[in-house]
């Protein structure tokens, strides 16, 4: 159900007002409270599992599995880095990862020495299980939407995340790596 808030906000669009230049007020207001909605949207969301256990998962969790599945594996400093977050936050990240098994310890293949955290075989099942639930909700709540309207709101997400990630790194957002 739609806050006051949220309905206003849709209400102005919903009028027949067009976006307006990037630097008006209104917009941009309108748009940091879409952002904030969003984010809160994203968290009930997660929370609450939408009513499927699996595809509840704490957001870190998920990007650092996501990351090593993607990547393959890697030292703490490597994952820090490419994910744009100190040593440190991944170390503590990582650590209920390797207790509950989705991450496992392995000797670097060239420096014996070394440790890289790798995907284990249970954490693969987990992240896939989690990507296909969270699949199933994107189909869900784009249900109506066209197969460009997905993708043009998947490119301007993607492009807004960038941007947002180049703002933090002081960075082009060209530079910046997928998170």
């Amino acid at each position: 159900m739609p806050t006051s808030q949220d309905m206003t906000t849709t209400a102005l669009f919903s009028q027949g007002a067009s976006p307006e230049p990037p630097g008006d007020t209104a917009l941009l207001d309108a748009l940091q409270h879409q952002v904030a909605v969003f984010a809160r949207r994203a968290e009930q969301t997660r929370l609450a599992g939408t009513g499927q256990l699996r595809n509840s998962m704490d957001r870190a969790a998920y990007l650092l599995l996501n990351r090593l599945d993607q990547e393959g594996p890697m030292g703490v400093k490597a994952l820090a880095a490419g994910m744009g977050i100190d040593s440190s936050t991944v170390t503590r990240q990582v650590a209920p990862l390797v207790d509950t098994g989705l991450v496992k310890r392995t000797s670097h293949p060239e420096d014996g020495r070394a440790v890289v955290l790798q995907l284990s075989p249970r954490g693969q099942a987990r992240l896939e299980e989690v990507r296909l639930s969270r699949r199933d909700l994107m189909a869900q709540v784009t249900e109506g939407w066209t197969p460009d309207e997905r993708e043009a709101f998947c490119t301007l997400l993607t492009r807004f995340n960038s941007a947002l990630s180049a703002r933090q790194t002081g960075l082009p957002a060209a530079d910046q790596p997928p998170s």
